[in-house]
């Protein structure tokens, strides 16, 4: 295989790997107190959201380096960190927007106002599942980018 193909196989394989992680993570993992407080505001609800994001980016990372060793992906520690780095990132983005998918006023965290920029207003307002569909959609759009961050071409 050339370096192009090698690329786009480790990119199909991390994505497989973070996504997975993720589920685990996000549902299996997270603790019950943490969920119910991320979204809340102050200091209390940051630290549940940072207690969350720690141990879905620990799943996340152990996903990495066991199946990466065992399938021989060589990710580089450096393409890893900055792909676990962008998930973690804005996996607390939108889990500081927990129970305020519904809000329009300026205090309402930003991706919820970039939401309602969007146009998502009225789906919001109307199915109390748009909000946590909106987070899912977000996570999967930006652990595709950490795919393709850690799966990069390796230098020949």
């Amino acid at each position: 295989m050339n370096n192009n193909t090698d690329a786009a196989a480790r990119f199909a394989a991390v994505y497989a790997l973070l996504t997975a992680a993720h589920e685990a993570g996000d549902y299996w993992v997270q603790r019950d107190a943490d969920a119910g407080a991320k979204g809340h505001a102050g200091h209390a609800g940051r630290a549940a959201c940072l207690c969350h994001v720690v141990s879905y980016t620990a799943t996340q990372a152990l996903a990495l380096g066991v199946a990466g060793q065992y399938l021989g992906l060589r990710i580089t520690g450096r393409r890893a960190a900055a792909a676990l780095a962008v998930s973690a990132i804005t996996h607390y983005v939108a889990d500081r927007c927990a129970g305020h998918w519904r809000e329009t006023g300026d205090d309402a965290p930003a991706l919820v106002r970039f939401a309602h920029r969007s146009g998502k207003t009225q789906w919001l307002q109307r199915d109390p599942g748009a909000g946590p569909l909106l987070d899912q959609a977000w996570h999967r759009a930006w652990i595709t980018a950490a795919a393709v961050i850690a799966a990069g071409r390796n230098q020949a």
